[in-house]
Parts: structure tokens; C-alpha cells; sequence
């Protein structure tokens, strides 16, 4: 009965947030609320969701204070020159941007945390996308597929956690896995072309001025123009598809009115674009270095997990502010532009809380988790490698790593060892489904990724899980075809 209750309460989550009926705020809540009493737990909910709000507080925390960072980088001009250039390199072309997009995700991933790899990417190109605009569920799919590949990392998540798991070195797990990844890689570079090229032909001719600036003016002499193709103008994730004129300024009369203004905030998503406004009052030119080396450090510490990664951020907040803005006043304005995000963030990890608590609470996790185990047939047993794979697909977009990781996987090194199949092979396994894993309502950061992107969570699940599916089938397979599983 709970595996069956397991899977439906998943089922109508999903359905209800796809179908928009709920917001995933209340959808994470009162679902596994409702569950929870058809299964005669009811009594215990309390103690579930404390639970759950125990185990992913320090993750609400690391979220709080690092959109906070990241938020105060971006208004004092930290990332700037990266945005130059990479609107130098996309100009106004579809392709060059998606493309882009996936390469930059890709670059920042090597931090091995999710939620920074998101904030800094949508900072970078969200300006771009809307004043091109294109569809806002290409950015968000690439770049949590692209981080999804990535995320396997030793210092990331998922094999600190395999390795954990199986008492084995997280390098002998890895390593051997780098060809396969990087062919999980190369498809995600491929997908980012296809995306590119539809995105061209639906947008037709777009021109994109100054690239100082997101936002350009009516009387801009000079223009780079890309000519992409004659394709007349649709409907996509981002409204109205509109072109942009050919050989002179855009269209969008919002992104002239509001250019001049602001101070490193974003506009609403009908207005003008104010992210890169280089005359905004936040920037701190004097203090570029002292924030650069700053991040660096921050990263850094990050990566040999000196100290827990909320610590990291709440020192790191409190230190930018304090520095790039020494008055109380402009301290509590930072604070102020960045409390939407935040709340935002940290309501939806609380929100989750409430689903993971619930889930694991009252068994259903397990009961759901040994039912596929126990549903392998034997003749399958020599080539548990493969079903470990194929298995870390589903799972680890219904469960969390922790949940994966440390109850599921030591069952299946268990089943393999019983018919000759190393642990190691297991391990490495079972990261082939990561690429699907960062799209889970279940992992955080993609509610960092979605929020900061303005994308309903809804769209971004139906657009992303298929491409993000077929990525981690990539893996799967390129690690069979070079004998690694």
C-alpha cells in the first residue's frame, strides 16, 4: 500500500505543477500533508516536517547567504567583464548563446555546488535572453543539465556520497567514469546547438546593440547584426516572440525607458533590462580585486570543505557587505534588493521539506525503493552495472542523493556482489542518472535556477526532464561502450 501511495502522491505532485492547477509551494505542502493522513500517519506530520526542515536547514541557509553574495558581486560589477563578454561572443545570435549558455553552467559547475553554478549563469545571460527574446526554458534546461553532468565531481555531491556509502575512494569511482561524462558532456553541447537552431528559426532577424549594455537606445549608430534565419516570429517560453528590427534598434520600447535606472536589480518581466547598467550607484571599480580574490578564496574553501558551506557564505555575505558597503543605509538597500529571491529560495526548500519529510517519514521511500529492487529478475544479476544505471535515472529524480545514495545503492552492491559484480562498479553506476537529478523538485537549487530565471517550475519540468533523460541514457551508454559498466 505505500509503494503504491508512494508513487501516486509523486504522480499528482507532478501533474498538478505541470498542468499549473497549484504553485509548488502549496503543491509541496499540502500533497504529502493530504498523504500523509490517507496512510494513518496524520498524527505524526508534525514530526515528519520537523524532520524534514531539520535535515535541509543548513541547505536554506547556504541559499540565503549565498544569494545574498552573489547578489552583492553582481551590483558591484564582479561579473561584468565575464558578461561583456560573452555578449561579445553570442552577439545576437540563438545558437552562439544557448551554446554559450551550456559552456558557461559547465565552467562554474567545477565548484561542485549547484546553487552557485545557477546564480551566477542566470545573472550572466538572463539580460541577454529577454532582450533577444528568447525562451527562458532553453537557459534553465541547458544550464541544469549541463551542471547535472558536472555535479559528479569528486568534491560534489553524488560520488562523495557513493563513496561514502561503499567505504570506496571517491578518485577510483570517478575517474575511470571520465569518458563517459565527458560524452554526456559533448551531447548537452549537441542538445545546446539543436535548441540554438529552433530558437533561430522562430525568432527570424535580431540585431543587438552596444555590448556594454542588455539594453540599447533608439538613436544607437553602429549594431551587431546576425542574420538568423527568415522565420517569422512565435509564441516560446518567453511571451511573444517578437522580432527585433533588422539594422537598427529593437523593438522593445520598455528596455529604453528603464536603462538608464537602477542599481544592479532586475526589472519586471515586461520592462527594460537593468542588470549591466554600467553607471549604476552599487558598482565598486576600486574594490574589483579585493571582491575577485574574495570569490576565489570562497570558492576555493568551498571546494576542500574546510568549513560547512553555509559557514562559507554567511562569512562571505557579511564580509562583501560590510566592505563594499561600509554604511549601514546602503548595507540594509542590498539586503532589501536581494529579500525577494531569498524568500523565494528558502520558502520553497522549507516547502520541500514538508515532501521529503513525509516521503521518508512514513516508509514510502523505502517500500517504493525495494519494490523496484526486488522486482530485478535474477538473470539480470551478472549486469547489475547496467540495471544500477538504468535504476539511477528514475530514482534519483523521486529521491534524494542522501535517500539514493545511502539506502538504495548498498542494496544493489549487495545484489551485484551475489552474482560477481564489484562494488566499484556499482558506485559508478549509479551516477549515470545525475544529469535528471538537478531538475528534481527535490534538490534546492533548481529553485534557485527557476526563481532567479522568472520560469514557472512547471515549464521547466516539461521541457527539461526528456532532454535531461536522454543525456543521462548518453552516460549509460558510452559508459557500456567503453567497458566501463
Amino acid at each position: 500500500m505505500l509503494t503504491i501511495l508512494g508513487f501516486v502522491m509523486i504522480a499528482t505532485f507532478l501533474v498538478l505543477i505541470m498542468m499549473k492547477k497549484m504553485s509548488p509551494m502549496a503543491a509541496l505542502v499540502l500533497i504529502p500533508a493530504l498523504f500523509c493522513i490517507l496512510v494513518g500517519q496524520g498524527a505524526h506530520l508534525g514530526d515528519y516536517v520537523l524532520k524534514g526542515i531539520g535535515d535541509l536547514a543548513p541547505t536554506a541557509a547556504m541559499l540565503m547567504f549565498a544569494i545574498i553574495y552573489f547578489g552583492v558581486m553582481i551590483d558591484v560589477g564582479l561579473f561584468d567583464p565575464i558578461v561583456r563578454g560573452i555578449l561579445k561572443f553570442c552577439k545576437a545570435d540563438p545558437v552562439r548563446v544557448v551554446v554559450g549558455t551550456a559552456l558557461l553552467a559547465a565552467i562554474v559547475s567545477l565548484d561542485g555546488d549547484g546553487s552557485t553554478t545557477f546564480m551566477i549563469t542566470v545573472s550572466a545571460l538572463y539580460p541577454l535572453y529577454k532582450r533577444l527574446k528568447m525562451s527562458l526554458v532553453v537557459m534553465t534546461g541547458v544550464a541544469a543539465t549541463a551542471n547535472g553532468v558536472m555535479n559528479t565531481l569528486p568534491w560534489g555531491g553524488p560520488t562523495a556520497r557513493a563513496a561514502t556509502a561503499l567505504k570506496l575512494d571517491a578518485g577510483d569511482i570517478f575517474v575511470p567514469m571520465i569518458p563517459a561524462l565527458a560524452v554526456g558532456l559533448v551531447a548537452v553541447f549537441a542538445l545546446s546547438y539543436v535548441l540554438g537552431r529552433r530558437e533561430r528559426k522562430r525568432l527570424g532577424v535580431l540585431t543587438l546593440g552596444d555590448t556594454r549594455l542588455v539594453t540599447e537606445t533608439a538613436d544607437e549608430k553602429e549594431t551587431e547584426q546576425v542574420l538568423v534565419g527568415a522565420g517569422a516570429g512565435g509564441t516560446g517560453g518567453t511571451g511573444t516572440g517578437a522580432r527585433l528590427g533588422a539594422g537598427g534598434a529593437g523593438t522593445d520600447a520598455g528596455a529604453d525607458r528603464d536603462a538608464a535606472t537602477g542599481a544592479g536589480g532586475r526589472a519586471d518581466d515586461d520592462d527594460g533590462l537593468q542588470v549591466l547598467d554600467p553607471e549604476r550607484a552599487t558598482l565598486r571599480p576600486k574594490l574589483y580585486w579585493f571582491n575577485a580574490a574574495l570569490t576565489l578564496a570562497l570558492l576555493t574553501l568551498l571546494i576542500l570543505q574546510v568549513m560547512p558551506i553555509p559557514v562559507l557564505f554567511l562569512l562571505g555575505a557579511a564580509l562583501a557587505l560590510t566592505v563594499n558597503f561600509p554604511h549601514m543605509k546602503d548595507q540594509k538597500a542590498r539586503v532589501a534588493a536581494h529579500a525577494e529571491n531569498v524568500l523565494n529560495v528558502s520558502g520553497m526548500v522549507f516547502a520541500a521539506a514538508v515532501f521529503t519529510g513525509v516521503l521518508t517519514g512514513t516508509g514510502m521511500v523505502e517500500h517504493m525503493a525495494r519494490w523496484l529492487v526486488s522486482g530485478i529478475p535474477d538473470a539480470l544479476g551478472p549486469h547489475m552495472g547496467l540495471v544500477t544505471g538504468i535504476l539511477s535515472i528514475p530514482l534519483t529524480y523521486f529521491m534524494s542523493n542522501d535517500g539514493f545514495y545511502f539506502g538504495i545503492v548498498p542494496i544493489l552492491a549487495e545484489a551485484g556482489a551475489a552474482h560477481g559484480v564489484a562494488p566499484i562498479e556499482i558506485a559508478r553506476a549509479s551516477l549515470v542518472g545525475q544529469a535528471l537529478h538537478m531538475s528534481s523538485p527535490l534538490v534546492p537549487a533548481v529553485y534557485v535556477l527557476v526563481g532567479m530565471a522568472k520560469v514557472e517550475f512547471g515549464d521547466h519540468t516539461k521541457f527539461t526532464v526528456k532532454w535531461a533523460a536522454l543525456t543521462s541514457l548518453v552516460v549509460l551508454c558510452a559508459g557500456v561502450l567503453f567497458g566501463i559498466l
